[in-house]
């Protein structure tokens, strides 16, 4: 009998000792926990107040409710926005997820070359968006830059490139996805090293040509790599600023205004701070849906 009640005070005392051991976890980590929920929860939830207001030149506001949602279906500057917000994004994603592959292949497979080659593959995406930005705008000037000298010197037309309506928004997918192909790149190279050498051991044996292997082998295994490097660009590209703000500031006309472009001038250069956060909640909203989408497809395609 004493035995059993030794035995049940030994249970008792580790129990207690495992709640003091979580109380004191939570306590430590409550900070860090608060600091981070009041982060993200404050500036969310004030936008959302923000969203159900009017405020006028005065600096008067009021509240409306849904009204600022309502005006964004009859607002055609709107709609503008989220089919050029939608195209560049579909056009960048498109050219990163190819261009990364293959420059993934490349420094997977060219094992001899120099860290510092290395280096300068990977590099664009290190570069603060500002410089890479004010960079292509000295490359594509239509006048002096060495994009156009290189056009004539093949006897081939210049072009307006960030000053034409037609040839913005290619050329702002195409610097885009110079900045960030080698971070699509980097993630790819990681999944192709995680990938299996015994399959493909298998498939050189069946004598698979290099095509076949990569059509039937290394494309499937890497598509959750892939899709999770899609689910990382479509945060950033849904909700493309820096580039083009810098570039074209949503130009020439409207030609280049995303959703985002357009949410900025409607906050701070007509003072609409009701509209404008309806417009990036909005914004917001399509985000989290691509995302929710993609992390969806990529559990169907795990393995």
């Amino acid at each position: 009998m004493a035995a059993v009640e030794s035995v049940a005070m030994g249970d008792g005392a580790d129990a207690a000792g495992e709640g003091r051991q979580r109380l004191e976890l939570a306590a430590l980590s409550a900070p860090a926990v608060l600091f981070t929920v009041g982060m993200i929860a404050f500036p969310l939830v004030y936008t959302v107040w923000l969203s159900f207001q009017s405020f006028s030149s005065t600096g008067k506001q009021s509240f409306v409710g849904l009204a600022n949602y309502a005006k964004l279906i009859s607002d055609n500057e709107f709609w503008h926005g989220l089919w050029v917000t939608l195209a560049l994004y579909v056009l960048s994603l498109a050219l990163q997820l190819v261009l990364g592959v293959w420059l993934a292949l490349v420094l997977f497979h060219a094992r001899r070359l120099s860290g510092v080659v290395r280096t300068l593959f990977i590099s664009p995406f290190m570069m603060p968006p500002v410089v890479a930005g004010m960079m292509w705008l000295v490359i594509l000037d239509p006048s002096l830059g060495a994009a156009n000298y290189i056009l004539t010197s093949f006897g081939l037309p210049p072009s307006d490139w960030l000053a034409s309506p037609t040839w913005v928004i290619p050329t702002v997918a195409l610097i885009d996805s110079w900045q960030w192909t080698p971070y699509v790149a980097l993630i790819v190279l990681g999944g192709l090293q995680s990938l299996p050498p015994s399959v493909y051991e298998a498939a050189q044996i069946d004598g698979a040509s290099a095509f076949k292997t990569f059509q039937r082998i290394t494309l499937p295994l890497l598509l959750p790599t892939i899709v999770t490097a899609t689910i990382l660009r479509s945060v950033d590209l849904l909700r493309f600023f820096d580039i083009i703000y810098i570039t074209t500031q949503g130009g020439p006309g409207n030609a280049s205004n995303t959703l985002n472009i357009y949410g900025f001038r409607v906050g701070f250069e007509f003072f609409n701070i009701g509209y404008s956060s309806a417009l990036m909640l909005t914004l917001t909203a399509i985000v989290f849906g691509a995302v929710l989408a993609f992390n969806r497809l990529r559990g169907a395609v795990a393995w």
